[in-house]
């Protein structure tokens, strides 16, 4: 018999521990598995059938969290185990979010290369996307189908995407320390030909995010799929043409299971948009295509991030795809990356770096 242990710290001050006993006497394939910690009311074992990757699910009900009942996903691999959390309480989104900055400032960090800036301002997004909004299947499949999907336009912003995807439950977490080295997933532009699981599109040349997932939302269309595609957009990005020709085309075939998210910052690599290449009213702009458009004014609040996702939810299927402004802070949770362009695609220093984990406390444990 396999004993494992793994321990992850998740709820501040709260430690999970988890004994796992995978019984290869039975069957590769299948086992038991125990699990064992204070503080939670669990299910005490549970047996699996499955082919390697293994997963399995555990309900687990607290009476100390605000949120009652959690869904743990929990992958035994033939190498590593990983843990991963499907969430809804606020403050648990929260202390993901600061573990997901602490792992874009040390990715960055440790190659002296790629995009801080951004990837700090989509942190609460992309976790509210994945562990509160979207409906995932089990494991990672391309042709997605019963799940909603989504595409990052804006591939240079792949230290949080990559931060996010590991740590729901996509690839082993130690594998962020592989940011950016040679014959490494992770490169510094999220590209398919890696075959990192969650990566559905290479992403380094800006503009084409939205096509791609117009292509993938017609598709559920024909396969009778009413799940829902996202996609993130940087608001500099949108100087590129093809954007415009992909707007006006999902309007004009009432692509209505598309939520396309605009990362509105205000800034890009050499200034404020504004100075760059002025594009006026967004907001206009989109509608002009006849596009349903809703802003989200705090964009690094998750509570406002939740409901404006929500409401999109609501107008989706109207005939009309869904366009989501969100107003957010680049550099957001380090108050010297904050308020400039100069983070976008420069890496902090020895003592930047330590100041700026100084401002986000380890919460799930670092890779």
């Amino acid at each position: 018999m396999l004993l494992r242990t793994a321990k992850i710290i998740y709820f501040r001050n709260k430690n999970l521990e988890f004994r796992i006993i995978y019984d290869l006497s039975k069957s590769q394939n299948q086992g038991q598995v125990q699990v064992q910690k204070s503080n939670y009311n669990l299910s005490q074992t549970s047996s699996f059938h499955h082919p390697a990757p293994i997963r399995n699910q555990f309900l687990i009900t607290s009476n100390k969290m605000i949120c009652t009942t959690k869904k743990i996903k929990l992958l035994l691999h033939p190498i590593n185990t990983y843990i991963s959390f499907i969430m809804s309480n606020t403050q648990q989104l929260q202390d993901f979010t600061t573990q997901v900055r602490r792992d874009i400032l040390r990715m960055v960090h440790a190659v002296n290369s790629g995009h801080p800036g951004g990837s700090l301002g989509c942190a609460e997004f992309l976790v509210t996307l994945y562990q509160d909004v979207m409906k995932r299947n089990e494991g990672f499949d391309m042709n997605g189908i019963g799940e909603d999907l989504f595409f990052l336009s804006n591939g240079h912003i792949s230290p949080v995407f990559y931060s996010v995807l590991a740590r729901s439950g996509y690839f082993p977490v130690a594998e962020l320390a592989t940011f950016r080295k040679l014959n490494s997933r992770l490169q510094g532009h999220p590209t398919t030909h890696e075959g990192l699981p969650g990566i559905r599109m290479a992403s380094g040349s800006l503009g084409q995010g939205m096509s791609v997932a117009i292509g993938a939302a017609q598709a559920k269309k024909l396969n009778n799929d009413n799940h829902l595609v996202f996609a993130l957009l940087g608001d500099g990005e949108l100087q590129e043409g093809q954007n415009w020709e992909a707007i006006m085309y999902a309007s004009a075939k009432k692509v209505d299971n598309l939520i396309a998210t605009i990362d509105l910052n205000g800034k890009q690599i050499d200034g404020t948009t504004d100075e760059v290449l002025a594009m006026g009213s967004v907001k206009a702009k989109f509608e002009a295509f006849d596009w349903i458009v809703l802003e989200i004014a705090e964009g690094n609040n998750i509570d406002a991030i939740k409901a404006g996702l929500a409401e999109a939810k609501s107008k989706s299927g109207n005939g009309k795809p869904v366009c989501i402004l969100l107003h957010t802070e680049m550099g957001n949770g380090v108050d010297f990356m904050m308020h400039t362009h100069a983070w976008h695609g420069k890496a902090p220093n020895d003592e930047q770096l330590a100041k700026a984990l100084e401002q986000n406390v380890e919460t799930l444990g670092d890779y």
